[in-house]
């Protein structure tokens, strides 16, 4: 899958369900530089409103992007600080 983001890592959390998406991309966040973008490709259509509520309350991160692409759901997360 192609996306207008430079991506710095890509997660794959394929077949995992909620809260290993979002715990998975914790840890993948935690060990990238500020400014860098995680792409998180996961099969949970779950993971849609649970990567955007984590996002939206944890400082230092900004999700970009969601893309859902029939099965797979593609999440573009930046490091801020």
């Amino acid at each position: 899958m192609h996306s207008e983001y430079e991506t710095a890592e890509t997660l794959d959390v394929k077949g995992l369900s909620c809260p290993m998406p979002i715990v998975k991309t914790k840890q993948a966040i935690d060990d990238l530089e500020a400014g860098s973008i995680l792409e998180v490709v996961a099969t949970d259509s779950g993971s849609m409103s649970d990567i955007q509520g984590w996002a939206d309350g944890t400082s230092g991160v900004e999700l970009l992007d969601q893309i859902e692409d029939d099965d797979l759901y593609v999440h573009y997360v930046k490091k801020t600080e």
